[in-house]
């Protein structure tokens, strides 16, 4: 069993974090708040480029200007 601790946040931050976890189904804040973050770090579809399955630039073995 993990130790627990208190973290203050204000009314409003409680009630978005109440909402969230009744949405999601969680039984705790503490997994409210490791999904959260868990998704904070995934970097968006949209932000990966137009053309995520282009291969990546690969410099030609003769060099122009030699």
């Amino acid at each position: 069993m993990s130790s627990r601790t208190t973290i203050q946040v204000d009314r409003e931050t409680l009630s978005i974090l109440e909402r969230y976890k009744k949405e999601m189904a969680f039984r705790n804040y503490s997994e409210a708040i490791r999904r959260l973050l868990q998704e904070s770090k995934k970097v968006p579809k949209s932000e990966k480029g137009s053309l995520p399955k282009l291969e990546p630039f690969k410099r030609e073995k003769i060099d122009r200007f030699a």
